[in-house]
């Protein structure tokens, strides 16, 4: 459980920070910025290339894609509905669609279905979550940007996202051993990216920026941490009738809270950074609770 002792202490540090006064305004920006380029294709780079392909691998990464689509779908079509501004949209939609599977999702795993569970949780952020992030993800914030790029700026995007770079790279070096400094380095590298993200999470987050941000909170958080869970459950388990505790965690790693580094992205590309911000820290907060009644639920699957 040291894990969520972590997150929580450095969420709480980055608050004190802020109100302290002690570091400068642009802080976040600082810290985001070594976050995409250097913890987490790191952290890429390390686990992916140890990844084992298995007939079960198909079925586990699949859920953060699918997750991804209903949420474009789903917030698409409620933002046309309410007459929400294009960036409100683009934050749900990266904040909504992008679990936390990772950070939050791993020590989760661990606490709830033991360490056996964590290589399945490794396939759905690795192969999934992380895929969607430097494909379909860096693909919206450009759509939702303020340039509004062309489809060759949004590729060139893509391909210059350092994860991505990182992610290619890991799955052409799969057939060679790193050697053991290689992994002791990138190791170190990647460890930064939990508290780094969280501090600056903690340093962004403003109680001020909730009144206005109500609707639009309920909406992000009731579909990440209740709707699509439900559908992604109802989906795998109904109509393709999938069982087994790959699937549970699986299931389980589709009902954690916005995925950290999507709203970083969200930030870094100016999509309303007060309702990504309040997305990520809220959706830890309450997903302590949501998780572990659907640890209860998908028990037995």
């Amino acid at each position: 459980m040291h894990n969520l002792t972590l997150i929580i202490v450095c969420f709480l540090l980055g608050i004190a920070a802020r109100k302290l006064g002690r570091l400068p305004a642009v802080t976040p920006l600082v810290l985001n910025s070594f976050i995409i380029q250097v913890s987490l294709p790191a952290l890429t780079l390390l686990y992916v290339h140890d990844l084992r392909l298995t007939g079960d691998v198909s079925v586990l990464a699949s859920m953060p894609w699918l997750h991804f689509l209903i949420a474009a779908v789903f917030f698409f079509a409620v933002g046309k509905a309410l007459r929400l501004p294009r960036k409100t949209v683009g934050a749900l939609i990266l904040t909504g669609g992008l679990g936390n599977t990772s950070f939050l999702g791993l020590p989760m795993i661990e606490a709830f279905y033991g360490r056996e569970g964590i290589a399945y949780g490794i396939i759905v952020d690795q192969l999934g979550s992380f895929m969607v992030l430097s494909t379909l993800g860096i693909t919206v914030a450009g759509i939702y940007s303020d340039g509004r790029p062309s489809l060759p700026a949004i590729l060139k995007r893509i391909i210059l996202f350092p994860p991505f770079i990182a992610l290619l790279l890991a799955l052409f070096l799969m057939p060679v051993a790193y050697p053991p400094w290689l992994v002791a380095v990138l190791a170190r590298l990647g460890d930064t990216l939990a508290p780094l993200a969280l501090f600056s999470v903690g340093f962004s987050f403003h109680p001020g920026h909730l009144g206005g941000n109500g609707r639009n909170l309920a909406l992000g958080l009731g579909f990440k941490l209740v709707l699509a869970p439900l559908v992604l459950a109802m989906f795998y388990l109904g109509i393709v009738g999938v069982r087994g505790p790959g699937v549970e965690v699986m299931l389980f790693e589709a009902a954690m809270p916005p995925m950290i580094t999507a709203g970083i992205i969200a930030a870094e590309h100016d999509i309303n950074p007060p309702l990504a911000g309040l997305m990520v820290a809220l959706g830890i907060i309450l997903s302590f609770m949501t998780l572990s009644l659907w640890s209860i639920l998908l028990g037995g699957v």
